[in-house]
């Protein structure tokens, strides 16, 4: 969405990743011919802040890929902290997993295999922050699954809001669910929220 120079200048002037996360990078560049799932720096950063600004301690993520985003926020939460992260793909199961054994933060990561909408409701608990960055199609009813379950004052991130501007005019399936759920979100009376133009949008919910 971002002009690509200016988008190179955030990145210059944003906090780097740990040289763990890096090397998943590398070999999620290397092993696989399609990587734009990767949640990229800058989300990845701004996640990392919200959960030590929040002090955010159980985090749920839904889309796991290769384990960029959660091993990022594993690195931010507390030495008590646990995140559980969902994903469908045994490909990128398997990467993920190589790097989290790797990690000093392997004890926090739950990573759990199957449809998140089916493995989201075995999941115990409550949570103090969400990330939704799985199957679009599906936005709606994670939104709809999601924020029972997030604490009061708890906060959920939702990447891919702006679809490549295609929200503002929908052709697709999948710009259509994004567009209904950023409609549903604008008119929930629960939450408070900032659509923010972060790379493909994403947009930043607080529930009340």
């Amino acid at each position: 969405m971002i002009d690509k120079s200016a988008e190179e200048y955030a990145m210059a002037h944003t906090t780097e990743d740990s040289s763990l996360v890096k090397a998943l990078i590398r070999a999620s560049e290397e092993e696989l011919e399609y990587t734009d799932m990767l949640s990229g720096r800058l989300v990845g950063r701004l996640l990392a802040m919200l959960i030590k600004v929040s002090g955010a301690r159980r985090v749920l993520e839904v889309g796991t890929f290769t384990g960029y985003s959660a091993l990022t926020m594993a690195e931010a939460l507390p030495d008590d902290g646990i995140l559980f992260t969902c994903e469908y793909n045994e490909r990128y199961e398997e990467l993920a997993r190589k790097f989290f054994e790797q990690s000093e933060q392997s004890s926090k990561i739950n990573l759990l295999m199957g449809k998140a909408l089916d493995t989201i409701p075995t999941i115990s608990g409550s949570f103090d922050f969400i990330f939704l960055d799985a199957d679009k199609i599906n936005y709606p009813q994670y939104y709809d699954l999601l924020l029972p379950r997030l604490v009061p004052g708890g906060l959920m991130l939702i990447d891919n809001v702006l679809w490549g501007g295609a929200v503002t005019d929908p052709q697709t399936d999948k710009a259509h669910a994004i567009d209904r759920m950023n409609k549903q979100i604008a008119d929930d009376d629960a939450v408070e929220q900032v659509l923010a133009t972060v790379r493909d949008g994403v947009v930043l919910i607080r529930k009340k």
